[in-house]
This record gives C-alpha cells, structure tokens and sequence, in this order.
C-alpha cells in the first residue's frame, strides 16, 4: 500500500472539514492506520499555561475536564467518518504551540502523509481562500514535516475513489525533483495518469520581457528539460503526459488540473534552491492551494516516497 501511516491534524474547525473527509476516505482505502490529532494551542505571545479554544476564542485552563470536552466535540464533529471508518483509529490530543506539536508527534509515528485544512484557524472553511493565504500552523508544519503534506482547501469532488489524474509541476529547482519522486511513486502504485506540467512564466525571463518566437523557443527547451530530467527516470512507468504552458503560472497549472479532471496536484513546497529548514512555501503553491478544486500534496523532503 502506498500509504499505511495516516496523520489527520486538525483544527477543531470547520476549517478541517474537507481535510478530515479526504483522511478517513484515503485510511480506508488504503488499509492504514489513521491518528485524529489535535493541539489545544497556547497563545503565540506571552506566557500563559492557558490555551485559546479554537470555537470561543476564549483562555481556557487546558485540565482534564477540558481536554475530554475537546474529546467528545471532535467525536461529534467527525461522527460520520468514525463510525464508517474500519481501520485503526486513535485519537491524540496535546497542549502547546500546534505546528511544533505536530511535527514532534510526526517525527514520534513516522506517518507516510499528514493531511491538514488550509485554514488552521478559521471557522469559515473558505476562509483561506478568501483571506488569500495559507494558515500559519499549515506553513509550518509544511516547511519542515518528515512527509508530504496533503492540504485541502475545498471539497474534493473527484477524489473518492482515491487518486487517478495527477498533476507533477515542477520548476526544475532541487525541490521539485523530491516533489517528482513521490508524484512517479504514487501514480505508479495506484496506476494513475501522470501529467508532468512546467508553466513558462511569460511576464520575464531574467527580468526581460518576452516575445512570441522567444516564448516558442523557451516552451522547447522546457520539454527537452523535462525529457532529460524527468521522463528519462520513469523506468517502465508508460502512463505519463507532457503539458508545457505558457503564462502566469499558478493559472496555467489550475487550468491543466481542471482540464484533466486532477485529483491530485503534487508540488515542491518552494521553488528556489533554498535550504529546506529556511525556506517559506512558495507563493505558486500557495496561490494554487488557496484556488484548487482538488487536495495539493506540498513535498519538502528527499526522503518523500
């Protein structure tokens, strides 16, 4: 299986709405283990052993009490996926700031995948996208997780029967390469059709505006990069597809995911060849997060399967 260690990190919100469906449909089908996580996060400034509940905005005082109330709203919120879930499920709950809680309690399971809302924090599950920006706890639970990253902003209405189009876009950094590996692993194991997707930004190249011809003879070199770098590694792999665009290229990548009916978007979470510990995610990735009828997988990691 491709994915046999699950972590649902959850908001408490609606916010983890979408996410939490996508966690248990894939636990199923995959036959993995799932773990509901959530951390009751403490106020990112000052010093206060209190914690701001995630639907009152008020301080509470995190006791046990508190903590088997958080219980039973989770329970209530997910009551459709526990109940219909046949795998082995847990849930863990923990007190501090929540991106560090989950990537200490990530590198404690080792989990294959982590699936988050894009809204961390929000009531409004569209509220993300209305504000045009990831949540804080997403970025940085995507900047340094131990696995690809699966964020899901809407629902996913072409994803149930697991993954069968998905888009690799690249830009050629170091990044992307690990981003590749897991996209080939998983198309391979779920025998999916693999579209490789460059956009060439035609805004600038090396701060110069382009021309047609000069367009036309980038668009080349990008698929001979593409052969080289990519289809010369698929090793068998026959259900592949070369898309090269041309434009603004987080709009270039959402039409090709829609016009190939994707179910899956695979994506280096940053595209420059900064270290992966200083580098923030991508305003690409971020753009075609906040924007994507379809889950984003956001890979940091070489060691991403």
């Amino acid at each position: 299986m491709l994915f046999k260690n699950i972590l649902f990190a959850s908001s408490g919100t609606a916010g983890s709405d979408n996410a939490a469906k996508l966690a248990f449909g894939l636990a199923e089908k995959q036959q993995a283990e799932l773990t509901l996580y959530h951390c009751c996060g403490v106020p990112s400034r000052g010093f206060t052993t209190n914690v701001t509940d995630t639907r009152s905005g008020s301080l509470e005082q995190p006791d046990e009490a508190y903590q088997e109330m958080v219980r039973e709203e989770l329970n209530t919120a997910y009551a459709y996926q526990i109940e219909a879930c046949t795998r082995p499920f847990r849930m863990e709950l923990s007190v501090g700031m929540p991106s560090t809680e989950i990537l200490r309690y990530a590198r404690q399971i080792k989990p294959d995948l982590i699936v988050m809302g894009a809204s961390s924090a929000a009531s409004d599950p569209n509220a993300a996208r209305m504000r045009s920006i990831v949540g804080n706890t997403v970025r940085a639970v995507a900047k340094k997780a131990p696995c690809p990253v699966l964020i899901v902003n809407r629902p996913c209405t072409t994803c149930w029967h697991l993954f069968s189009n998905i888009v690799f876009c690249t830009d050629f950094s170091e990044a992307a390469n690990h981003a590749f590996r897991f996209a080939l692993n998983t198309a391979r194991q779920l025998n999916a059709k693999l579209y490789i997707t460059h956009a060439v930004d035609i805004t600038s190249i090396q701060g110069m505006t382009m021309d047609q011809s000069e367009i036309e003879r980038h668009t080349e070199q990008m698929r001979e990069k593409i052969d080289k770098l990519y289809l010369s590694k698929l090793d068998g792999f026959a259900n592949a597809e070369v898309i090269v665009r041309e434009g603004i290229p987080y709009v270039e990548i959402l039409k090709v995911a829609r016009e190939n009916e994707a179910d899956l978007i695979v994506m280096a979470h940053h595209s420059s060849d900064l270290s992966d510990d200083d580098a923030d995610i991508g305003s690409t990735v971020e753009q075609v997060v906040l924007r994507s009828a379809c889950p984003v997988a956001s890979v940091t990691r070489p060691e991403a399967r």
